[in-house]
């Protein structure tokens, strides 16, 4: 007769900050208070219940960026993870300082794959195994090249960097552990949805991996993937919601008998608040609010950022900005710097910060036509349009490109009224993160950009250019001009 064993896997990624409730029509959504109401109650209903957070638990909140992180490790210690993995926000304040983090949490964090090159030795435990009405559950922490741009200046630091070997990272440690009798093996990753269905399909079925809880792409589904003999699972963004996996394990083959997984919404309906840390949140938030509860300014209405792939009101503003403060022709803006979908007409420079939250430096390249007629091509390749997390960037004021998806060739490419010639040259400004890693965003290594002239940096602070500007320009209108027209 089989031997089988309930687990309740509860799981969160990308929760960038997002500790405060809103109010819905008629109740409270989201917040650490109901989400760990939540959790709470789960646990008391259900003894074997494990937590999880599949990295990303940093940026997008003032709270979090007054304390670099501090505050949101002291949140998550009351909020109790059961295991966590990092994601690349994890790495935005340095990796010096996540590893000062790692030792304020209460918490193991791992990471299979970020190691010291002089040494190999690894910077986290690559692994955790957790013990539940005596199964142990195996726990194993991925991140793969793309989100480790963030740690490119830092040339010590190394990384297993594509999918192949992340896999036999995996295997390695399946195979060390399988002996001490695992029942179920859980890898905690930060790549992206369709790149955990690439992992699953690569892992050898003998190491018995059952789940791939999963980050960093804001999937959110309505059921799980299966590849592979692999259950693979995403919960959006934020805390408005919840995953929670219902499994019956057969511990005399290691295998999941059966198996519920839904979504579960996070809201004062269904969740209870959790008064303690709604305490220590609120301390966090008095202190923050005398600081960045000040006015910058109004806009005629509000300002949308719907999608980090297509021109916005926001990516429009803030790209002008830039350009205009810097004398520059081109400012090429990163879409994922602005983390919101909305903002206005009053903001508030609490709303600013969270919205524009990477505070970095700006640097200047001189290309050619041509050059800049790669750099964007490469931007608007297929894989952007097939659901990919590539980089994206806005367009400043006077670059107008239509561009056919069919032909792969701009039928526009123009600046300020004129086509863009391929040997004349257009000083173009970039976001420290993006000037790092041109390779990732355009295709482009930065050597060949460099090479006839070299970079400067023209700024030290995106944030207080932002800030400057609007809080002297008052009634801001803008509207979408169609500067980038995809067909």
């Amino acid at each position: 007769m089989a031997n089988y064993k309930k687990l309740v896997l509860l799981h969160s990624n990308d929760m960038h900050g997002d500790f405060l409730s809103e109010e819905g029509s008629e109740k409270l959504i989201g917040g650490v208070s109901l989400l760990s109401g939540y959790i709470n109650k789960v646990r008391e209903e259900e003894p074997n219940t494990l937590y999880c957070i599949a990295g990303d638990m940093f940026r997008g909140s003032v709270i979090d960026s007054e304390y670099q992180g501090i505050s949101t490790i002291e949140i998550m210690n009351m909020l109790s993870p059961d295991v966590v993995t990092i994601g690349n926000h994890e790495t935005d304040y340095g990796l010096s300082h996540l590893l000062f983090l790692e030792k304020c949490a209460k918490f193991p964090i791992i990471n299979a794959n970020l190691y010291i090159k002089t040494n190999h030795a690894r910077l986290f435990k690559p692994h955790t195994i957790l013990e539940v009405d005596g199964m142990k559950i195996l726990f194993i922490g991925i991140l793969t090249e793309e989100v480790l741009a963030q740690t490119k200046n830092d040339g010590i630091i190394g990384s297993f960097v594509n999918i192949e070997e992340a896999a036999a990272e995996v295997g390695k440690i399946c195979n060390t552990y399988n002996a001490t009798d695992i029942d179920f093996t859980v890898l905690l990753t930060h790549i992206g949805f369709e790149e955990d269905k690439i992992l699953a399909s690569k892992l050898d079925p003998a190491w018995g991996v059952d789940v791939i809880i999963g980050g960093h792409s804001h999937t959110l589904i309505d059921k799980p993937a299966y590849v592979n003999n692999t259950l693979i699972v995403q919960a959006g963004t934020g805390t408005d919601q919840i995953g929670r996996f219902d499994l019956m394990i057969d511990t005399d083959t290691n295998s999941v008998a059966s198996y519920k997984w839904e979504c579960i919404p996070i809201d004062s309906e269904h969740c209870p608040r959790d008064e303690e840390l709604e305490g220590l949140l609120m301390q966090y938030k008095s202190k923050t609010d005398q600081k960045y509860g000040r006015v910058v300014t109004r806009f005629n209405k509000k300002l949308t950022h719907p999608s980090r792939i297509r021109e916005t009101e926001l990516g429009d503003l803030f790209a002008d900005v830039l350009k205009k403060s810097l004398n520059v022709d081109i400012m090429l803006l990163g879409s994922g710097s602005i983390r919101c979908e909305e903002l206005g007409p009053i903001l508030m420079y609490s709303d600013l910060c969270e919205a524009f939250p990477y505070d970095d430096e700006v640097y200047m390249l001189t290309v050619t036509g041509a050059q800049l007629k790669k750099m964007i091509k490469y931007m608007l390749r297929d894989e952007v349009w097939e659901g990919a997390h590539c980089e994206f960037y806005q367009f400043s004021v006077g670059v107008q490109v239509i561009y056919s998806r069919e032909q792969h060739e701009f039928i526009t490419f123009s600046f300020n009224g004129n086509p863009v010639e391929d040997a004349k040259e257009y000083t173009i400004a970039l976001q420290r993160f993006h000037y790092l890693n041109t390779e990732i965003g355009f295709g482009v290594p930065l050597e060949e950009l460099t090479k006839i002239h070299n970079a400067r940096i023209i700024a030290t602070s995106c944030r207080e250019i932002l800030d400057e500007y609007l809080s002297s320009h008052q009634r801001i209108e803008q509207k979408l001009e169609n500067r980038l027209v995809v067909i």
